[in-house]
């Protein structure tokens, strides 16, 4: 093989992968996926879809083997077909964020509107768990909490905070986390939390933030 075949050859599959990612859809279900595995119903649900669209997407995933799937029963159950997946889309998203300022404008505003520009970095969450200072809680669904969560998390979703409270000390700090920053379930858990008299904050990191960072991932 010519040295130029080669490299049209090699530029010909990056470009695959490339156009793969091409889909705000497609991008927002592997971020989900990197959460846990889910059927496609389930993504459809999250993503806001149609079931058939959503099968669309994931096929052209597949295609490029960026997921894989199995069959459980009558589901088709996806997944990640890596960790190097998800960290790619992880440095993606950040390559977006230091290249369009209207991406962190976009969330700036999003957050005054709330009143939740207060958040914790992960150094002062690791303090504060380490002077137990803090309550930290993981407000994502149950099988996204037992698929990873930072060690030492409480599982509340946010479905069930409300009639959860009073499990929670009000003398105490709660840090509440989900998805990551693009993700609302924290911040609606923060306004409840403040809404009865907590003091609160949310973490804008999720697992695979914290997990990129070296922070401790456990599995229930």
């Amino acid at each position: 093989m010519a040295a130029r075949d080669l490299k049209d050859s090699i530029y010909s599959e990056f470009a695959v992968l490339s156009k793969a990612l091409a889909a705000p859809k497609r991008l927002e279900l592997l971020e989900l996926l990197a959460q846990c595995p889910r059927s496609v119903e389930a993504l459809a649900d999250q993503t806001a879809i149609s079931v058939a669209n959503a099968s669309q997407h994931l096929k052209v995933l597949r295609a490029a083997r960026l997921v894989d799937a199995e069959k459980r029963g009558l589901n088709v159950i996806y997944r990640l077909a890596g960790e190097d997946v998800a960290h790619a889309v992880l440095t993606l998203r950040r390559l977006a964020e230091s290249r369009y300022h209207a991406m962190r404008e976009t969330r700036r505003l999003f957050l005054e509107e709330r009143n939740q520009l207060e958040s914790v970095t992960p150094e002062e969450l690791l303090r504060r768990i380490r002077e137990g200072a803090v309550t930290l809680i993981d407000v994502r669904p149950p099988e996204e909490y037992a698929a990873g969560h930072l060690k030492g998390a409480v599982n509340i979703p946010i479905t069930e905070l409300k009639k959860r409270l009073q499990l929670l000390k009000k003398r105490t700090q709660i840090v509440a986390y989900c998805r990551g920053p693009y993700c609302v379930m924290a911040l609606d858990a923060v306004q409840m939390l403040r809404k009865n008299g907590y003091r609160a904050q949310a973490l804008e990191l999720g697992v695979v933030e914290m997990k990129s960072l070296g922070l401790s991932i456990a599995t229930a």
